[in-house]
């Protein structure tokens, strides 16, 4: 018959660089803000935004989506 899975077979190691090839090859988009008071007066705000993408990747995606432009309005 069939061959039963145990915990231990589905077990698997990842490491920093499979997590980080991930990354690059999908990407990922974090965005933050940071508002720093005293005595409820805002002093500091800080609005922070990090796209972290593979550089092959994204010129893969603008150049698809440069094309798709040219298209959509009659560009050749």
């Amino acid at each position: 018959m069939g061959e039963e899975v145990t915990v231990e077979d589905r077990h698997q190691e990842v490491t920093l660089l499979d997590i980080l090839d991930v990354i690059l090859d999908k990407g990922i988009a974090l965005r933050g803000e940071l508002v720093i008071s005293i005595a409820d007066i805002d002093l500091v705000y800080l609005d922070l935004r990090v796209l972290v993408v593979a550089v092959e990747k994204m010129m893969t995606l603008s150049t698809n989506t440069i094309e798709g432009s040219a298209k959509e309005y009659g560009s050749t």
